[in-house]
């Protein structure tokens, strides 16, 4: 079972990006604008862009002192789901669970200092630590074989509809998260059936229901930050 962090995990209130676009004077379009000029072509969430000069950029496009870019980033962290993290929490240790998020450089570190989440699933997998963002398919492979399964035999929870599709394609069981009660029923409801299977697709097993599906004897760690991707997508 894996999950995303960003929009899922962990959350950003709906009135934030209200309160700066206010606070800087600018319209939502601004503001979007603004934000997507950060990381046009998404260096930063494949490594191949330092957490400084991410920080740096997007100080410029909004204008930000140096206290308002600190201020800014605290509020863009936002909060965990404590209930989702409360349920991703339960399906230990019946089941091996992950993380697979989109991450600039540095989420690591900030992440485990805000959350502790490290100690929340047995695999982490960070887009820049690895080189390869969603829906890259080359990422949903990677995390197929951290937790030494098939694609078949993965749940994978994510806000975005492409990343949900890309990771489908594979064969992985994605849902698309769009509220916290629903996506625990949908979760529920696949853990529960018999055709998530080792093999690939939608084969049926008979594995008994509360079956361990996959084991990982190594532990990755920590999180996610998704800043401008966020706000791009309205």
């Amino acid at each position: 079972m894996a999950f995303d962090v960003g929009g899922v995990l962990t959350r950003v209130g709906p009135d934030v990006a209200n309160v700066w676009q206010e606070r800087l004077g600018m319209t939502r379009g601004e503001f979007g604008k603004a934000l997507a000029s950060v990381d046009c072509d998404g260096r930063s969430y494949t490594g191949r862009l330092s957490q400084t000069d991410f920080q740096a950029r997007l100080s410029t496009a909004l204008g930000l002192s140096a206290a308002q870019a600190d201020e800014f980033k605290e509020d863009m962290f936002g909060e965990l789901d404590a209930e989702l993290c409360a349920y991703a929490a339960s399906l230990r240790p019946r089941y091996t669970t992950a993380i697979l998020s989109d991450a600039i450089d540095g989420a690591r570190r900030e992440y485990q200092a805000r959350y502790g989440l490290e100690q929340l699933v047995d695999v982490i997998i960070y887009s820049y630590e690895v080189g390869l963002a969603k829906p890259d398919p080359r990422i949903y492979q990677l995390l197929c074989d951290r937790l030494a399964v098939s694609p078949g035999g993965v749940v994978f929870l994510d806000d975005r509809r492409e990343n949900v599709n890309a990771a489908r394609e594979l064969g992985i069981h994605a849902l698309l998260h769009e509220s916290t009660s629903q996506s625990i029923r949908d979760v529920d409801a696949l853990l529960a059936s018999d055709f998530l299977a080792e093999g690939s697709g939608n084969t049926r097993t008979s594995r008994p229901r509360g079956t361990r599906l996959r084991r990982q004897p190594d532990r990755d760690d920590e999180l996610t930050l998704r800043v401008s991707r966020d706000h791009q997508s309205g």
